[in-house]
């Protein structure tokens, strides 16, 4: 009886966040963008919020991606934050029917679109469901709306109709937005140049990777439609920083320069974070691969990884319980060319072990194994060490990655006690 009340109170708790929501949106006067892909959003949604906000209002919101995530920002940052001229929202989809609820509460003026690939394989199944998803972004434009579109990927394109207004970006002769001169090769960063309309821009970012161009150009193009000046985009493009553990850049004082790229691993990242370490300049590298993401035939994908990496690195480091995947020959773990390892700790302790000064090295893997936990091991005192604590959140959004997991409950609730006690003391003067 008490858990059906629950779930009543909590079905009517909902439906007034939407009713209030829904509020929200019908009146704010601002500018509500959407973007979306396979991959690429986060960074481009983050990039394009930075560039607005250099001389506009913007509420961005990223990495909380889906229908909760929208309501929350409508209902309870959009009416309180005041006049605001943007709202940029990343759209992820988590299988089918997930974007287009999203996309018609949302209302977007603009809609960004960066690449369709084979995601969420078992919700998905195939690359035309994915398109058809990521589509309902571009089908719930306001009447009006501009969509912006990866002239490069067919299956983006695809999405570009008479019933709205769309520009194109990318390495096609044919975009609007045309990427040349690409260049990165860590530790010089990503740089390239923008035509557009007899215009040319060179852009400067902090990305150790030439793949970054592609959400960098998508937000670009989307924020010169919306009228920034060109100098302005540069100026903010060049000071974003690289989202943590979205090939995240992490320095130590006398040891290794890590990469770090544990959000998520589906196949067609690794080979892009594989071609970045490659181009590096270094001398000395090494790959850590943790868990490969929307895979089939795991055996084949972890193996073929192996392969792809050996020539490029010279140890690579498999680590969780796909770790025994490699099919890496009985030589190169005699010789050390292939370690085995199953957990973060582990892998963080021989790095520890053996790292030498100013070598590369790459974390790789899905969010699961918080690999970053290695990098920041080497200037913070890491004591959570559980091999996968369930937690989507990356280690540094966490917060909590020096108590010990078995800790973190008691440690949050007396957080909030003290914050409670905090707040009294300064309602009362105390």
């Amino acid at each position: 009886m008490k858990a059906g009340l629950r779930e009543i109170r909590k079905n009517l708790a909902w439906r007034l966040r939407l009713y209030r929501a829904g509020r929200a949106r019908a009146r704010s006067g601002a500018v509500f963008i959407g973007v979306t892909g396979s991959s690429g959003k986060s960074t481009a949604a983050g990039l394009l919020g930075h560039i607005l906000a250099g001389q506009s209002a913007v509420h961005t919101q990223i990495l909380a991606n889906a229908m909760t995530a929208l309501v929350n920002t409508l209902y309870k940052r959009v009416p309180r934050a005041g006049p605001l001229d943007y709202v940029v929202f990343e759209a992820g989809a988590f299988g089918v029917g997930t974007i287009r609820p999203m996309a018609e509460m949302l209302k977007p003026h603009v809609a960004v679109v960066t690449m369709v690939r084979l995601e969420h394989l078992s919700s998905f199944r195939t690359l035309e469901n994915v398109a058809q998803e990521k589509r309902a972004l571009v089908e719930a434009l306001e009447p009006g709306g501009l969509a912006v579109l990866n002239a490069d990927d067919p299956n983006v394109l695809a999405m570009a109709s008479g019933q709205h207004r769309f520009v194109t970006f990318g390495e096609s002769e044919a975009a609007d937005y045309r990427v040349t001169d690409i260049s990165a090769a860590y530790p010089r960063r990503l740089s390239f140049t923008l035509l557009w309309r007899a215009a040319a821009l060179d852009l400067q970012t902090s990305f150790p990777g030439a793949h970054f161009w592609l959400p960098v150009a998508a937000a670009a193009a989307t924020a010169l439609e919306l009228g920034v000046l060109p100098q302005t985009v540069a100026d903010r493009v060049a000071t974003f920083e690289p989202l943590a553990n979205r090939c995240q850049v992490i320095t130590t004082d006398g040891g290794p320069h890590f990469i770090v790229d544990c959000a998520k691993a589906p196949g067609h990242s690794v080979g892009l974070a594989f071609e970045m370490l490659a181009s590096s300049t270094f001398d000395s590298k090494r790959i850590v691969l943790g868990q490969l993401s929307d895979f089939t035939g795991s055996n084949i994908r972890y193996a073929r990884a192996y392969e792809s990496a050996r020539e490029i690195a010279g140890q690579v480091i498999y680590v969780g319980e796909h770790a025994h995947r490699s099919k890496a020959s009985q030589d190169d773990r005699d010789i050390g060319r292939f370690v085995e390892l199953r957990t973060p700790k582990e892998v963080s302790d021989h790095i520890k072990r053996t790292a030498a000064p100013g070598e590369l090295v790459l974390l790789k893997s899905s969010s699961n194994l918080h690999l970053e936990r290695i990098a920041l091991a080497w200037s913070r005192d890491v004591k959570c060490w559980i091999p996968a604590c369930g937690k989507k959140e990356g280690c540094l959004t966490c917060g909590l990655y020096e108590v010990p997991f078995d800790e973190h409950r008691d440690f949050v609730r007396k957080r909030k006690f003290h914050r409670r006690l905090q707040r009294l003391r300064r309602a009362f003067g105390g």
